[in-house]
């Protein structure tokens, strides 16, 4: 019984950070187009993404985001990652914060990476100049665009 109570405490607590970090209308999408094939994963991912490693308290909101910006970047998540940057409105983490971790990225993860990250951040960034909300539900089109250098 204890673990059950202990679950619906980190949910809770996730709910609150992933509003906190996404914004609400990012979440109630994501709640409103969950089914029941996939209402175990986004449990999960409240739980122990948002529930325990968001809700930490050692890091900052603006240093997990950093963390995460560089991971989804070396890992090719565009999706993600332009969500991640866009949240940044929310974590306090800067466009210069959101470079340097880009260029770390260069260096650790290699430069191709680094280089469809920093398009994919511009995008975002840009969207957030036009549209100022954070959870900005826009996804990175990854068709045949022109290559930044």
């Amino acid at each position: 019984m204890a673990d059950h109570i202990d679950k619906n405490a980190r949910f809770e607590q996730g709910m609150k950070t992933r509003r906190s970090v996404l914004g609400d209308a990012h979440v109630d999408r994501a709640q409103t187009m969950t089914s029941g094939f996939d209402q175990p994963f986004q449990q999960l991912i409240t739980e122990a993404a948002w529930g325990t490693v968001w809700s930490g308290n050692h890091w900052t909101k603006r240093e997990r985001s950093m963390v995460t910006i560089a991971l989804l970047a070396a890992l090719g998540q565009d999706e993600e990652l332009a969500m991640h940057v866009r949240a940044t409105a929310n974590t306090g983490a800067t466009e210069a914060d959101i470079r340097e971790a880009l260029l770390h990225v260069a260096i650790y993860a290699g430069v191709p990476a680094a280089n469809h990250a920093f398009k994919i951040a511009k995008l975002a960034l840009a969207s957030m100049k036009v549209d100022s909300s954070p959870d900005n539900s826009g996804t990175y089109n990854s068709g045949d665009e022109e290559e930044t250098k």
